[in-house]
């Protein structure tokens, strides 16, 4: 009798329920697994499986009323998917808008905002770009990692946004492969030490807070040990070399608390990682007992064998919680009802992946707080964020080369030249992933390049000149040429070979025969091939790609910070040499992982 009655109770409760009309005030009890079950049991099919779309920006400005009629759960902004308005200002209003439309939903659940804020909020004018992550692995001070991803979470949340797709947790073995700089290096271990604290950074001791935001380990698994450093490629090799290699970083950012894990393009012996139910199910949430959400990358899932409807159904049957579609949403709408009224993916995989988003969305606080806190966007680029990227920036210089203790320069010198393009360009100094998906020359956002920080720096009567191609330096006391790799990002980043260009090789050549003595600096996402740059120079600068605050460097060329950076990959001699790691049977680097002189 009892159980009928409790029976009898629960069924009025769901009719209860069932019954809301749009106006009705939801109640959820305290604890956040109850507030996730009791709003879970008023959910349609349709409303979860909007849960489990991401879109980009560009597919719902034009029509945002889609945004409610199709339940949408997430929304994105890909590498240059910004608002006509790209400061913080211009950003806060949209993410707003965006989540009005989510709140006009039956049960207004809002919607989470994802971006690629990767070395700060690097896709907003004016916002603190940060050195990219093969310069903070430099710094080997995970501390100093935290706090810039402290910071970065600080703007992110004064444009309203919630996630971000960050930390990138790869360990890339081959420096072909041009997503080399958005990982720390090499090691695992230095990977691992740095994941776990970017991690910490993000996500705060309490996610509900309203300066942090959701952090993102990726791309899981095994991205930076594709074969010929291809980007997207196949990572081959035994399983337990594979664990070695590539899974501490998601150990370590598991055991920090990451709420979400993004999914690699790449595969593993010939099987896509978007399609692997090993990894994701069996290892990633059973194994390692991750209990955040899976996403796919950008459209992730249309790489898979077969037509869109099996691409559906294998990925989210192998365990992704979240697509990244990015536009094809109403297919994939309908498509998901297709496969459940079929038995094809069941509503016990469904329930599983909304669980782990709504669970997420609790712990943000965006039912609390579902819009932009626009006391946080004044401080978006302000002084005491650039500080610390200042501080990043000088923390991250690897001096591989001092003859004769050329550096530090002295600040009264009578005449310094500084020479190379990327001695006055702020775009070449940020890279990819900056403003733009690829990254640009030119000014594309505020900061501080060498040149005008080298000016800063030295003393009132101290002339400093200037000539992208090296001329002029004649008479100067000492010189600065900084050379390097223009911007690129995943893809277009691939390098069969990674000798200095013509024009780099030109620039020392016309400052060498002055007869000046002169630091080479170089921007680049990897070791490069530096043999005669290198024999040419009196001193010699991997700045990686720094950011914004040109002013760390010249804190290291005139001795205000003495140089602590050690490499995060062994450098090559030559292109025969890569891929080259520490630990190779034949180890005989040009530099040593690890290396790094001072003052």
């Amino acid at each position: 009798m009892k159980k009928k009655l409790l029976s009898y109770f629960l069924f009025s409760f769901l009719l209860i329920i069932n019954s809301c009309s749009k106006e009705d005030v939801i109640v959820y009890p305290p604890g956040l697994n109850n507030r996730v079950e009791e709003l879970l049991v008023q959910m349609t099919l349709d409303e979860k499986i909007g849960q489990m779309i991401q879109v980009d920006r560009g597919a719902v400005i034009n029509n945002p009323q889609d945004i409610t009629n199709y339940y949408i759960g997430s929304i994105l902004s890909g590498g240059g998917s910004a608002p006509n308005n790209n400061l913080a200002s211009g950003w806060a209003e949209l993410y707003d808008a965006f989540q009005n439309y989510a709140l006009k939903t039956r049960l207004k659940i809002p919607i989470i905002y994802g971006i690629d804020a990767v070395h700060g909020h690097n896709n907003v004018y004016g916002a603190v770009i940060f050195p990219h992550n093969i310069g903070l692995g430099a710094t080997r001070n995970p501390e100093l990692v935290e706090q810039a991803a402290r910071v970065t979470a600080e703007e992110v949340a004064g444009t309203g946004i919630d996630w971000t797709f960050a930390p990138v947790v790869a360990v890339p073995q081959n420096e072909r492969w041009g997503r080399t700089y958005e990982g720390f290096g090499e090691s695992p271990d230095l990977v691992k030490l740095m994941s776990a604290a970017a991690v910490r950074g993000f996500q705060g001791i309490d996610l509900g807070s309203a300066t942090t935001i959701l952090a993102t380990a990726k791309h899981f698994l095994g991205d930076g040990g594709t074969t010929n450093g291809k980007d997207q490629g196949d990572t081959q090799g035994d399983e337990a070399n594979l664990r070695r290699i590539h899974l501490p970083g998601y150990l370590s950012s598991i055991d920090a608390g990451v709420g979400s894990i993004m999914i690699s393009f790449s595969s593993i012996n010939g099987q896509k990682m978007h399609g692997s139910k090993y990894w994701i199910t069996d290892v990633l949430k059973g194994e390692l007992k991750f209990e955040g959400f899976v996403v796919s990358d950008w459209g992730g899932i249309d790489q898979l064998p077969g037509d869109f409807k099996s691409d559906v159904q294998t990925s989210i049957n192998a365990g992704i919680d979240m697509v990244m579609l990015p536009y094809d949403y109403k297919n994939f709408f309908v498509t998901m009802k297709q496969l459940v009224s079929e038995n094809k993916i069941s509503t016990i995989r469904i329930n599983d992946a909304v669980r782990r988003i709504l669970k997420t969305k609790f712990q943000l606080g965006l039912f609390e707080r579902p819009f932009t806190d626009r006391s946080l966007t004044s401080n978006v680029g302000s002084a005491e964020h650039r500080a610390v990227a200042r501080n990043a920036v000088r923390q991250s210089l690897v001096l591989l080369k001092n003859e004769n203790n050329f550096l530090p320069l002295k600040k009264n010198y009578t005449r310094i030249h500084v020479a190379g393009k990327g001695a006055n360009d702020i775009g070449i100094q940020c890279g990819g992933w900056t403003i733009t998906w690829q990254g640009s020359e030119g000014n594309i956002t505020i900061g501080t390049t060498v040149y005008q920080a080298i000016k800063k720096a030295v003393s009132p009567t101290t002339q400093v000149t200037y000539s992208s191609d090296g001329s002029g330096a004649g008479g100067a006391d000492a010189g600065v040429v900084v050379i390097g790799e223009k911007p690129y990002a995943e893809g277009a980043g691939d390098r069969s070979y990674l000798n200095l260009s013509i024009e780099d090789l030109a620039v020392i050549n016309k400052m060498k025969i002055t007869g000046i003595p002169f630091v080479t600096i170089l921007i680049s996402g990897r070791p490069m091939i530096i043999d005669d740059a290198l024999s040419n120079s009196n001193s010699f600068i991997a700045a990686w790609l720094p950011g914004t605050e040109g002013d760390g460097i010249a804190d290291v060329l005139f001795g205000d910070y003495k140089p602590t950076g050690k490499l995060p990959h062994s450098w090559p001699k030559n292109m025969k040499q890569i891929p080259i790691n520490i630990g190779d049977v034949n180890y005989d680097p040009l530099f040593p992982y690890g290396y790094g002189l001072t003052y």
